[in-house]
């Protein structure tokens, strides 16, 4: 018998140190080589640290949202047959799964919709919610279940332990549809019936550790309202020609190239303004005092998912027509909702786009994507009469509520721009036009 100590891999990326977010073994469980131990988070993605060894587990050396530092010993396993010592964990890191959005900084009832960027809600709460205080215990060897992060913090949030699940996906892979479905079941309802029940509901508190994605969430947002100064410009725009034309559009090329949203419109109508106005396309180093411009625009889309909100980027838009930008829309956001986005998908971008398409309201203040310097937000787009050359009309309306960072973006110049994506949406006969 002999022990052998893991320490924290270096992740790469000149990554110095990582938070652990959660465990997937506890003392005493046999590890098989590979096996997956642990989930850390990065500035970016959480990522799978596999065990380079086969044994028992003896000690585990960090908690549950600790910060650890690359090297640092964080398990120690007892194996059969093998001299005493430490390594590192497997180099051959899992690709990143359930990602957190370190560019993240609009607010979390702002998002780009799901698959079609329209509607998309995250999933509907338990009726009854259980305190969790950990997450749930896992089976050990080869019996521990299959999951992605992200379907095991949600297990987590539900109080439901993987273990009493059989599931669905590919090789017994549990799914989130899994989940759903025993918490429909009532596989997360506390114990106790009746009265007594009841009353222990009336005075239930839930502990809730603000560590992994959550932590990276309230960091950036706290990071961007601090060293940001905000103001915030709403106009309205008639975008009833607009929805003529995709509608038309949608008709005519649906089914060969894809349904449009208002979005790809958007995203074109921004790509055109900043060529007017560069200083919006911009990054601000306010600790350097430098501003840089960038002829290529990368929009960064917020997107809800499950963990919470994130950016992915929507790289050089200023090439791609409404057909491709639809595509790349569907792509990043779903990739983003599987956890299959990659650091590089989640950095990098130059302004950002956020929407909640019909839960938009009428008005918000969107939170700037630090270190950018302006954020283009949608509000609910709705049929309301308006006077057009002396007489009332039915017009689709909809709000623009954008956000700008004041150090680098006078008021003047942001209501220009804004203007000008109004004319834009207006008559989008214009977005076609070099």
């Amino acid at each position: 018998m002999a022990t052998q100590t893991i320490k924290m891999p270096d992740i790469g990326e000149g990554i110095a140190e990582v938070e652990l977010v959660a465990w997937h073994v506890k003392v005493g469980d046999v590890v098989a080589e590979d096996q997956i131990l642990a989930d850390v988070m990065t500035d970016k993605a959480t990522v799978e640290i596999p065990s380079s060894v086969a044994g028992t587990v003896m000690a585990l050396n960090a908690s549950v949202g600790q910060v650890v530092a690359v090297g640092t010993e964080i398990i120690q396993i007892e194996v059969q047959g093998v001299g005493q010592g430490t390594s590192d964990a497997a180099p051959a890191m899992a690709q990143a799964a359930a990602v957190a959005p370190a560019p993240v900084s609009t607010p979390a009832t702002l998002a780009v919709p799901a698959a079609a960027q329209t509607s998309s809600l995250p999933g509907k709460p338990p009726a009854v919610p259980a305190p969790a205080q950990r997450p749930p215990a896992l089976a050990s060897g080869n019996d521990r279940p299959i999951a992605a992060p992200a379907v095991r913090r949600r297990a987590w949030e539900l109080g439901i332990e993987l273990s009493s699940i059989k599931g669905t996906g590919q090789a017994g892979r549990i799914t989130h549809d899994d989940l759903e479905a025993q918490a429909e079941r009532g596989g997360h309802a506390p114990a106790g019936t009746g009265a007594d029940q009841r009353y222990a509901m009336r005075d239930a508190e839930q502990v809730i550790p603000v560590i992994g994605l959550r932590r990276k969430i309230a960091q950036k947002m706290q990071e961007a309202k601090r060293r940001i100064p905000h103001f915030s410009y709403v106009e309205e725009v008639d975008v009833t020609e607009l929805e003529a034309l995709r509608a038309r559009l949608n008709t005519q090329y649906g089914k060969q190239r894809g349904r449009l949203t208002m979005l790809p419109f958007l995203m074109r109508a921004v790509v055109l303004a900043v060529r007017e106005f560069p200083q919006i396309n911009a990054r601000y180093d306010d600790e350097a005092a430098v501003v840089t411009r960038y002829q290529a625009v990368h929009l960064g889309l917020a997107t809800q998912t499950e963990g919470g909100l994130m950016v992915p980027v929507l790289r050089h838009a200023e090439t791609l027509d409404l057909w491709a930008s639809a595509a790349e829309v569907l792509r990043l956001a779903q990739a983003a909702r599987s956890g299959k986005a990659t650091r590089e998908a989640l950095s990098g971008s130059t302004i950002t786009i956020t929407s909640l398409g019909a839960l938009g309201g009428i008005v918000s203040t969107p939170v700037i994507n630090h270190p950018e310097v302006a954020i283009v937000g949608t509000n609910r787009m709705v049929e309301r009469p308006m006077i057009r050359n002396g007489a009332v009309v039915a017009r689709q309306m909809m709000n623009l509520s954008s956000s700008f960072d004041h150090r680098v973006v006078d008021g003047m110049h942001a209501a220009e721009f804004v203007q000008l994506l109004r004319g834009y949406l207006e008559c989008p006969a214009t977005l076609f036009v070099e």
